[in-house]
């Protein structure tokens, strides 16, 4: 399970003194517990893969907010720490598919379905987003539906 791999891996990151790797595990730890315990059960429970895998991603993607904003601001040291640990989260999340994989799986399901215009849109990038559960960015599948629509 991811929830206990991460909770696992913080102290094997204070035996290699790998400070980012620590930080980053015990801030995704601390979001997985208040999950948990936002779902009302014990803190001491773990999170199930699909649902630790959501934490993970709203993790990075504050991160991604944050180095975006930060850089905007000039401010670059601050866009560093952010950087390295969003690395960390990126290890444990699945890979993401390339645009050509996701063109793919579009063009599929818009035989599939019969989506021929911009008017579904909306449904259909969501049900492509159903079908790739996580394993692509939602903003590059809604421009590949747009691009595939126009």
């Amino acid at each position: 399970m991811i929830h206990e791999q991460l909770k696992a891996g913080i102290p094997d990151a204070l035996r290699a003194k790998d400070e980012v790797r620590l930080r980053t595990l015990r801030s995704v730890v601390t979001l997985m517990t208040n999950e948990v315990v936002a779902k009302k059960r014990k803190p001491d429970e773990f999170l199930a893969d699909d649902e630790a895998l959501t934490v993970l991603k709203r993790a990075a993607n504050q991160r991604k907010d944050s180095i975006e904003q930060f850089t905007a601001a000039g401010r670059d040291e601050l866009a560093a720490p952010e950087k390295e640990e969003l690395a960390v989260i990126e290890s444990f999340l699945p890979a993401q598919m390339s645009r050509e994989e996701v063109e793919a799986v579009v063009k599929a399901k818009m035989e599939e379905l019969g989506v021929t215009d911009k008017s579904g849109a909306g449904k259909f990038t969501g049900a492509v987003m159903q079908e790739l559960k996580g394993r692509a960015d939602g903003g590059m599948v809604k421009s590949v539906v747009d691009s595939l629509l126009s």
